[in-house]
């Protein structure tokens, strides 16, 4: 059975930082890149992040480029997301993705909310 499972999310202060992580398991995670969107209430959802299989290529929004980084670990079935200097903007639903061709899997999501 395919599972993506995501947490860290949270009640954060504007300029603080989160981790969030997404572990896999029921398929080859190194077979497949891995990303982060989000979802913010009434829009739709959006790309923030992406990673290669091997992780050596990583792709970012233009609005999370220089806080935010995506890595993974292969060894243990986890993409991670690393959030700096967080934004009101950054608060959204995250979830994580695996894909590969027309194959593609979905977390549950972890709520980020960015607030004083």
């Amino acid at each position: 059975q395919v599972q993506l499972v995501e947490s860290g999310g949270g009640l954060v202060q504007p300029g603080g930082s989160l981790r969030l992580s997404c572990a896999a398991s029921g398929f080859t995670f190194s077979w497949y890149a891995m990303s982060w969107y989000r979802q913010a209430p009434g829009k739709e959802r959006d790309l923030v992040a992406a990673i290669t299989r091997t992780g050596g290529i990583t792709n970012y929004v233009d609005s999370v480029k220089g806080r935010f980084t995506i890595s993974r670990d292969n060894a243990k079935n986890t993409v991670y997301l690393q959030m700096n200097s967080l934004k009101p903007e950054d608060t959204a639903v995250y979830y994580c993705k695996a894909g590969r061709g027309d194959n593609d899997y979905w977390g549950q999501g972890t709520q980020v909310t960015v607030s004083s």
